[in-house]
């Protein structure tokens, strides 16, 4: 990615603390980035009041000392040093207008590959075989889609894999009951999914209260392992189906490439993994089973709680499973592996990370994060169920989204005394679930949130609507003026006489770096602020400079500064996988 204003003047900071105090040991990325200050400047820099007490000098002093070296001719204003020890940092505006200018036209934005990028493997969504996705599923699923556009945005490669939930003891406790109750399903008699979530929840209430089908189910799951036909048929039946409803789904929320990579596909690896494990001296024997102890990790009685590979009966778990998966895509070629998975996993997924780096199977340089979220809660702070206390179909809560958009876009048409657009169940498609997405991503990950339907499809605060709105708006002043496919004469010169233009360019030219900052820390919910942020400051400038009524250059000038903002809400956007639409 070329240097954004941020990268660059992180630059020029970097040299001048090498210029005032020689070269020093490998500095934190705290003491050398300037951070944005609307407030007192572009930017401020914290460096001095960080190295102050390193140095055992007044922070002002090493202020003013840096401010002198500074280099930043051509891109600012002279280094303002304020109290207690900070230097803040106004970028000039013929440098901001140049930059706009630049990016008029250009469906990049300006934005090109990262230096080194990276090859990532993000895992998400993960719904399980013979379930239906549900609202648990939502956040993991767009979250993880985003965060995968994202990193390709910057030029990574990335590979999007769903480990999905596809082995183990329920399918044999499911193709049992279903050899009883269902004997054609997965040999040649079609199924639906809810009739075999009905039979899922039957089969699992059987295998709790008799003994007998228990010990059936056991020997299904041998079956099952050992490729017996009749018991791999109903198993891959159970697939097909699953990954059909799956990709509804996937398509409703326009989640693209996408791959379902169950946990069957480790399976032939899992022996090794153990085996692996106990020759680097890590199995210990717990009551029959294969554990490795992790320092640090204690149960609730504060005993040391082991990371359980093998069970006591031979068989795996989902530990094995990660320890595996994650093995085979560091050895793919990966260098950054992101878990997208509610909070609730995290100590697993630490527990996990630190067997692997105890086994030497993650190299230096190798990055691995669980992105852990939050919930999504109802209206009464409670987890979000249906009113007979089971998980909301995510299919349903999206069909309501749809259907609560369209009736807003038929009430917004007669209020404004308009006919229904012809279009309508598209616009409905992509204002309703675009509310969903937005709701969800403009939130802090690590938080839970409120679902609220009202909310997230206001036209009012941080909302898709808004934006999408505020996009459909300035395509409209496009239109007007001539400029919908762009200038018609190419390059136009950007000027910033009116403060409102100077804080809309200042948004404009700051996208790389909240890009940058999504695809490091891992949160959807700066790029989100940040278009928010975006137009507002449209809005401001609209209402204060006019744009089709003023002479030229100035119109041109504002027609550009327009053209840009459209541009970067569209792509913007579609970073958090939200459509827009040209009308609404």
């Amino acid at each position: 990615m070329a240097l954004t204003p941020l990268r660059l003047l992180e630059h020029r900071v970097a040299q001048g603390l090498h210029d005032v105090f020689g070269p020093m040991p490998s500095l934190p990325e705290v003491l050398v980035q300037p951070t944005r200050d609307p407030r007192h400047g572009d930017y401020t820099c914290p460096a001095p009041m960080a190295l102050a007490r390193r140095l055992r000098r007044p922070p002002d002093e090493l202020a003013l000392r840096l401010a002198a070296v500074l280099d930043v001719t051509g891109i600012c204003e002279a280094p303002e040093v304020v109290a207690p020890g900070f230097v803040n940092l106004r970028l000039r505006d013929d440098w901001l207008a140049r930059r706009v200018g630049d990016l008029v036209g250009d469906e990049a934005l300006g934005l090109t590959p990262a230096p080194r990028p990276a090859t990532l493997v993000i895992d998400y969504s993960g719904p399980n075989v013979a379930k239906e996705m549900h609202v648990g599923h939502l956040r993991s699923t767009i979250i993880g889609d985003c965060l995968a556009n994202v990193a390709e945005r910057r030029g990574d490669t990335v590979e999007r894999v769903s480990h999905l939930g596809d082995w183990g003891t329920q399918f044999g406790m499911l193709i049992a009951h279903l050899d009883e109750v269902a004997p054609g399903a997965g040999h040649g008699e079609p199924i639906a999914i809810g009739d075999v979530v009905t039979l899922y929840r039957e089969a699992s209430a059987r295998f709790r209260a008799d003994p007998a089908f228990a010990e059936v189910a056991r020997r299904r799951v041998v079956d099952l392992q050992s490729g017996e036909p009749r018991a791999t048929a109903a198993w891959r039946s159970l697939v097909e189906l699953s990954a059909a409803e799956n990709r509804a789904v996937y398509d409703l929320l326009g989640v693209k490439g996408l791959v379902e990579r169950g946990e069957s596909t480790y399976q032939p690896l899992l022996a090794g993994v153990v085996a692996d494990l106990e020759a680097a001296g890590l199995v210990v024997v717990d009551d029959g089973a294969k554990c490795v102890f992790v320092d640090g990790f204690t149960n609730s009685e504060g005993d040391p709680l082991p990371l359980i590979v093998q069970k006591a009966d031979g068989g795996y778990n989902y530990a094995t499973t990660d320890l595996a998966a994650l093995r085979a895509r560091i050895e793919g070629g990966a260098d950054r592996l992101a878990y997208v998975a509610d909070a609730g996993q995290s100590q697993h997924f630490q527990m996990v990370f630190a067997v692997a780096r105890m086994a030497g199977w993650i190299p230096a340089g190798v990055e691995v994060a669980h992105v852990a979220f939050g919930l999504v809660l109802g209206e009464g702070g409670q987890r979000l169920r249906t009113r007979a206390g089971h998980n909301v179909r995510l299919a349903d809560l999206l069909g309501e989204a749809v259907e609560r958009a369209r009736a807003f876009v038929v009430e917004r048409a007669a209020e404004r005394q308009e006919s229904v657009p012809d279009e309508v169940d598209e616009v409905a498609r992509v204002v309703g679930v675009g509310a969903v997405k937005y709701a969800d991503l403009s939130q802090n990950r690590n938080s839970n949130y409120v679902f609220s339907f009202d909310r997230m499809l206001s036209l009012k605060g941080n909302t898709a609507p808004y934006l999408q709105y505020a996009y459909a708006r300035i395509r409209s002043i496009l239109r007007e003026a001539g400029w919908a496919g762009g200038p018609p004469e190419g390059t136009v010169a950007v000027s910033l006489d009116e403060p409102q233009e100077r804080a809309l360019a200042l948004d404009l030219v700051t996208l790389g770096d909240v890009i940058e900052r999504v695809a490091e820390e891992y949160l959807p919910n700066h790029l989100c602020a940040h278009l928010y942020d975006l137009a507002q400051a449209y809005h401001a400038f609209y209402e204060r400079c006019p744009v089709l009524r003023v002479d030229e250059p100035l119109r041109s000038s504002r027609l550009a500064l327009c053209q840009v903002t459209a541009t970067t809400l569209r792509q913007g956007l579609a970073l958090l996988g939200i459509e827009v639409l040209e009308r609404i």
